[in-house]
C-alpha cells in the first residue's frame, strides 16, 4: 500500500532513490498512461492508443506488451528504449496539493508527495540518487523529475481540452489491432482507438488553423504515426520467444 507525505529536505534530508528498472519495481507492465506533452518522445518508441474513461474523456496508453504484465522493453534492471514514459520515470514521486489562504482566497497549489513505501526508497546509506543536496537543496536528480511531474500534471489538463476537440471534429475512430505473433499464437486488441487518417488529411480551413494554433494539430499526427510501432513491438515479441526456445 502506498504511503504518499509531503516531501521536505529536513525530515527527507537522507532519501535516495534506485533509479534503475526492474519488475521489482512494479516496471512488468503492458501498458502506461502517456500525455500530450510527451508524444514527440513516446512515439518514436511505443504504439500509442486512446482509451475510453469511465467518468468520459480518454486516456492515452503506450503499449509496451501484448499480454497483461508483459513489458517488452524490460531486459533484467534496463529498460531498453531511447525514452520511458513519465508516468514510469517519475519513480516514488507524485503530484500532491496543498492549499493555503492569501488575502482571503483560497488557493490550490501543486507540491511533490513521495511514496514511503516504494521499493525505490532509501533512507540512508549510498545506494540509490540522493534527493536532496547536503545542504539542503534540490539534488539534479530531483529537479528532473520536478520537470516530468509538471509535464504529467500539464498534460492531464491538456489532454482533456485536446481530446475533446479531436472528437469535435470527429477525428477519434475505434481501432481494431489484430496480430499474428506465429500460426499459433495471436493477439486481437480491441476497445481502443486512434485518429481517423483520412478524416485528418480532409480537415480544411478554421478547423485546421486552430488545432494547428493550439497544438493539437501535432498532437494527433504523433498519435498516428505511433502506430506504425506495432510492427516494432511483434519483432520484440518474436525475438524473445525465440530466445526462451533457445535458451537464451
Amino acid at each position: 500500500m502506498s504511503d504518499p507525505v509531503l516531501l521536505d529536505n529536513v525530515t527527507h534530508k537522507n532519501l535516495r532513490v534506485i533509479t534503475r528498472s526492474g519488475k521489482a519495481f512494479g516496471d512488468s507492465v503492458n501498458l502506461v498512461p502517456v500525455f500530450p506533452p510527451e508524444f514527440g518522445d513516446v512515439q518514436r518508441e511505443y504504439p500509442i492508443l486512446l482509451r475510453k474513461e469511465k467518468e468520459g474523456g480518454y486516456q492515452a496508453l503506450a503499449l509496451l506488451g501484448f499480454d497483461a504484465g508483459e513489458n517488452l522493453f524490460l531486459e533484467g534492471d534496463r529498460w531498453q528504449a531511447s525514452y520511458i514514459p513519465g508516468v514510469i520515470a517519475r519513480g516514488p514521486f507524485m503530484i500532491g496539493f496543498q492549499q493555503w489562504e492569501r488575502d482571503g482566497e483560497l488557493l490550490r497549489e501543486p507540491v511533490i508527495h513521495v511514496d514511503m513505501n516504494s521499493p525505490r526508497i532509501r533512507d540512508g546509506g549510498e545506494e540509490g540518487e540522493p534527493v536532496f543536496l547536503p545542504y539542503g537543496g534540490n539534488s539534479p536528480y530531483l529537479e528532473r523529475i520536478a520537470a516530468i511531474l509538471r509535464a504529467i500534471h500539464q498534460g492531464v489538463t491538456v489532454s482533456k481540452t485536446m481530446y475533446a476537440a479531436l472528437e469535435s471534429l470527429g477525428l477519434i475512430e475505434p481501432v481494431n489491432i489484430q496480430i499474428e505473433i506465429h500460426r499459433d499464437q495471436h493477439y486481437d486488441l480491441q476497445g481502443y482507438f486512434t485518429i481517423a487518417d483520412e478524416k485528418l488529411a480532409e480537415l480544411r480551413g478554421d478547423a485546421l488553423e486552430e488545432l494547428n494554433r493550439v497544438g493539437f494539430l501535432e498532437g494527433a499526427f504523433l498519435l498516428r504515426a505511433s502506430l506504425n510501432n506495432v510492427k516494432k513491438l511483434i519483432e520484440m515479441k518474436r525475438r524473445k520467444i525465440i530466445g526462451r526456445t533457445s535458451g537464451g
